[in-house]
Order: structure tokens, then C-alpha cells, then sequence
């Protein structure tokens, strides 16, 4: 591998990482700006709109790069141009459909969330939210396309660049337009979130902006590579988008999948809540906690999954197109151990940590704090789910990932009022639970089916992954019962001071503990070896 495609990945990688950083932490200020009310009100516009926005683009950069980056090796430099230049249109196209059924759709989506009046919002308001985010689907589509058109030309700083603005540009409008709106002009709710939803459209138009920079930048090299085309391929567009969507397939499953289970509690949580008997207000706030507010901090373990996922496809298909099957399972392993190794141990400390997490990043919550709680556990599944259709595309059995989402779906779409009305609102968070269940089921099946892979050794290194846990756990404890005698949780700051020496703890005892029984050794070598030449000096 070159330097510069290794410059490039990990400038790609730092990006991501930046992105996903700032997207954690907004929600703080975000938060402390709309509340509970203003939270639920900003998801049920969003989720929609993650839906809609992973159809019309989830895997156009990667299939674009993959695309590009195929034909540019054959030194046919005029199919990716010609590609990107139709796709331009496509995209174009794309975004201005979604965006219509998206907008048109809303007042029928507003009826199905909203099913009365005693809530919250009302279905105006929910309309309202839903038509304001639509707008982003005009040029996200577009931006994915130029996106991928860089990173087949091993061109990474573009995205990366692109990514942090449009993020950046988002969240600076989205707080100080809500913040303007309700402590300067003292207007309603309703138009702050209206304004928030509306931040993903001037994001895309900050990213926009970068990628145009760039583009007139690198244009002349661009057009001189075309000049260079051998010319002996020639696909007609219908050939080169069949070609594209084989490749951006598996990516849109793995990318709408967590969207439409949050999409299935939007559309029957509240009105299984008010035949549980709650009220609508009470309904809406636990919808918050769940999809809004527990959600974006059970997501943080599940992004060092997705990480692990994105790294996964290109080795073990080299590994099962040479059929090289004894290197295959070593990978799995790995995999599978590495993934168990780093998401349960991050999962048992939010459990445990669940009163000074919600607090520091929202509010001293007991209903959300409890919702918390429950919920931390199903980031491994979600964790899973991601690299096991990871692991199923890398043997080219990526059929079955839909087969295991659609089951999973219904899974969760036929228990989901059930459970709730039976265990109030963590019967969403246990039909979740059970169909991510089901789906990893499936797909861990059919990579024994495919691969003859064993999972004794997954299951040995999980039980030592548990006992390793409860002993951090216990440590963990320890320390909070300590410092919570000094320290409540019910402002941030005091949150923060319980946090700090007991996530110390946490780490310290499950990392010593794991390398004195040689466990990151065996699962991290190249990395252990150069920490060991580090410190031996």
C-alpha cells in the first residue's frame, strides 16, 4: 500500500472520528437549548429523514470510490469521469424525489406519531419538523457523489475536509438559531426545531462549498488524467449503474437498519404508551429519552464496532477468494473477540454510570436514567449486527443481510406494542433487543453455513471477556460508592467528578488485568509489541 493512500485513509479516518466527535457533544448545549420537548419534537423529523437520506446515498461514496478506483487502475480514466458526470444529474435528481415524497408525506407521517391531542407537539408541528429537514435532501445526495469521486482518485482530504465543515456549519446554525429563537426573539418551540432540522440543509451547503474548492483546485490535473484514457472499455450508463449498485447495496442495508427500528418506535411508541395508560405528555418524554437522548450515548460503544466493520470486507475476501479458510477463521476470530473485548466492558460501565452520563450530558432524569440503563446492553447487539453483514458481504453472501433485517424488523414491529404495553417503555428497548437478536441469529448461521467456522473459541474468550467485566465492574463500584459520598449527580460538574475517577478505574483494572493474562497480546500483537518497545525503552 502506498504512503499516500495510507496519508489519505488515515486523513479519512480523522475526519470520520472529528465528525462523529462533534456529533456526540452538540447534544449537550443542543439539549440544555429545547429539552426534553424540543428533543423529541427535532427526532421525529430526523429519523425520517436518516431513512430517506441512507436510501438515496448510503454507500454512493464508497461504490463511487470502488467504481472509480477499479477503472482508473485500468488507466480508463473517461468511464469514472463519464460516470460522475451522469451521476451528477442522477444524484440531482435523486435528492429533489426524496425531498418531494419526503415533504409530501408528513402530514400522514404527523398523524401516525401524533395519534391525539394531549401530547407535547402537535401534528402541525411535527409537519413542520419533518418539511424543514427534507430541504437537506436536495444536495446530500449530490455531495456523496463528489464525495466518492475523490476517494476513487485516492484523493481523501476532500471528504474528510468536507465533513468536519458540513458537521461544523450544522451544529453552529442549528444552536444559534434555536438559541436566537428562544432567548432572544422569545419565539415558540416549534420554530427553533424547524430551524435545527433545517441545519442539515445549511451544512450541506457548507460542505458543498469545500468540495467546489476543490474541485476547481484539482480540475486540470482531472482533466488531464481523462486525456490519458486508453479507451478500450466502453459501458453504456445503464451498465455502469448496474455495476454501481452491486457495490452500494449491502452498504444501504447496514445503514437504514438502526434508522427503521427507531422509525418503528416513532410510529407506534406513543400510541402504545396511551393504551398502557399514560398520558401524552409522559409518552413523549420517555419517546425522548429512548430515540433522542439514551440513543446518542449507547451509540459511542457500537462506533468502535463500525469502525472494526469498515476494515473487515477487504481482508476476509481476499482471504475466502483464495480460499485460504484456515487464515479466514483466524480473522473471524479475531474479530468477533476483538469486538466482544471492547463493546461489553464499554456497555456494563454505562450501566453502571447511567445516573452521571444522563446528567452530565442532559439533565438528573430519573425516568431517562433508568431508560439508559436498560438500553446500554443492546449496543453490543447493534455492534454485531454491523459487522457480522460486514462479515457477509467480505464472503459475498450479502443477500442474507436483507433476509436477517427484514426479520428482525418484523420481529420488532409485531412484539413491539405488546412489550410496551406489558413493560412500559423498555418494551421498546426489549422488541429492539429481540429482533437485532433475531437477525444476528441469521446472520451468524450463514457464516457457519458458508465458511464452516467454529465458535467454540468466541464462546471461551466471551466467558473471559465476562469475568473480566464483573471484575471492572466491582472496581468501578467501588470507586463511585467513594466519590458519591462526597459528590450527588445532579448538576453536570458534580456528574463529571464522579465520571472522571471512575471511567480511570474502569479502564485501569480491565487493561492491566487484560494484559497480565496476555489477552491484548493475543488480540492486538502488532500493537502490543510496539507499546512493549516503547516502555522497555
Amino acid at each position: 500500500m502506498s504512503s499516500s493512500l495510507i496519508r489519505g485513509t488515515l486523513i479519512l479516518t480523522l475526519g470520520t472520528f472529528i465528525s462523529k466527535f462533534l456529533g456526540l457533544f452538540y447534544v449537550i448545549p443542543m439539549y440544555s437549548i429545547l429539552g426534553q420537548e424540543g428533543t423529541a419534537l427535532y427526532q421525529y423529523g430526523y429519523v425520517p429523514y436518516t431513512i430517506a437520506i441512507s436510501v438515496a446515498t448510503a454507500g454512493v461514496p464508497l461504490a463511487v470510490s470502488k467504481f472509480i478506483s477499479k477503472y482508473n487502475a485500468m488507466e480508463e480514466y473517461e468511464v469514472g469521469r463519464k460516470l460522475f458526470r451522469s451521476g451528477i444529474f442522477l444524484m440531482l435528481l435523486t435528492g429533489f424525489a426524496t425531498f418531494l415524497i419526503l415533504f409530501a408525506l408528513a402530514p400522514l407521517l404527523a398523524d401516525s406519531i401524533i395519534p391525539d391531542e394531549g401530547f407535547l407537539s402537535t401534528k402541525d408541528d411535527v409537519i413542520g419538523v419533518i418539511r424543514a429537514v427534507s430541504f437537506a435532501l436536495i444536495l446530500v445526495p449530490f455531495l456523496s457523489l463528489i464525495r466518492g469521486f475523490f476517494q476513487g482518485h485516492e484523493s481523501m482530504g476532500p471528504s474528510a475536509v468536507s465533513q468536519v465543515v458540513e458537521q461544523i456549519v450544522r451544529i453552529v446554525f442549528l444552536l444559534a438559531g434555536s438559541f436566537a429563537v428562544i432567548y432572544i426573539f422569545h419565539g415558540e418551540l416549534s420554530t427553533a426545531v424547524n430551524l435545527a432540522t433545517f441545519a442539515a440543509f445549511v451544512g450541506a451547503v457548507g460542505g458543498l462549498v469545500v468540495l467546489g474548492w476543490y474541485w476547481f483546485r484539482r480540475k486540470s490535473h482531472l482533466d488531464k488524467l481523462t486525456l490519458q484514457s486508453k479507451g478500450r472499455v466502453h459501458l453504456t450508463t445503464w451498465e455502469m449503474y448496474k455495476e454501481l449498485l452491486t457495490y452500494a447495496g449491502p452498504f444501504i442495508l447496514v445503514g437504514i437498519a438502526n434508522p427503521l427500528f427507531q422509525f418503528i418506535d416513532q410510529l407506534t411508541f406513543n400510541r402504545a404508551m396511551l393504551e398502557a395508560g399514560f398520558n401524552g405528555v409522559e409518552a413523549e418524554k420517555a419517546f425522548s429519552a429512548i430515540n433522542f437522548s439514551s440513543h446518542k450515548l449507547v451509540m459511542i460503544p457500537v462506533s468502535l464496532a463500525i469502525a472494526l466493520s469498515l476494515t473487515l470486507v477487504p481482508v476476509i475476501t481476499k482471504s475466502f477468494v483464495r480460499q485460504e479458510y484456515k487464515t479466514l477463521h483466524d480473522q473471524l476470530n479475531q474479530t468477533f473477540q476483538v469486538l466482544l473485548f471492547l463493546t461489553v466492558p464499554a456497555c456494563a460501565g454505562l450501566m453502571l454510570l447511567a445516573e452521571p452520563m444522563y446528567t452530565f450530558f442532559y439533565e438528573n432524569d430519573p425516568l431517562g436514567i433508568g431508560i439508559l440503563r436498560a438500553y446500554a446492553p443492546v449496543a453490543i447487539l447493534f455492534a454485531l449486527f454491523s459487522v457480522t453483514a460486514a462479515i457477509l458481504q467480505g464472503v459475498n453472501e450479502q443477500r442474507y443481510t436483507l433476509l436477517s433485517l427484514l426479520v428482525g424488523l418484523l420481529v420488532k414491529l409485531s412484539l413491539n406494542i405488546p412489550l410496551i404495553k406489558w413493560l412500559d417503555a423498555e418494551g421498546a428497548i426489549a422488541a429492539t433487543a429481540l429482533g437485532y437478536a433475531a437477525a444476528i441469529s441469521i446472520n451468524l448461521f450463514v457464516i457457519k453455513w458458508t465458511t464452516a467456522f467454529q465458535y467454540k473459541k468466541v464462546m471461551k474468550v466471551s466467558f473471559l471477556v465476562l469475568l473480566l467485566t464483573v471484575f471492572m465492574s466491582l472496581a468501578v463500584w467501588a470507586v463511585y460508592t467513594i466519590f458519591a459520598a462526597f459528590f450527588e449527580p445532579v448538576t453536570k460538574l458534580q456528574a463529571l467528578w464522579l465520571l472522571i475517577p471512575s471511567v480511570l478505574m474502569g479502564m485501569i483494572a480491565y487493561g492491566l488485568v487484560s494484559l497480565k493474562l496476555g489477552i491484548v497480546a493475543k488480540l492486538f500483537p502488532s500493537q502490543y509489541q510496539k507499546l512493549k518497545m516503547k516502555v522497555l525503552g
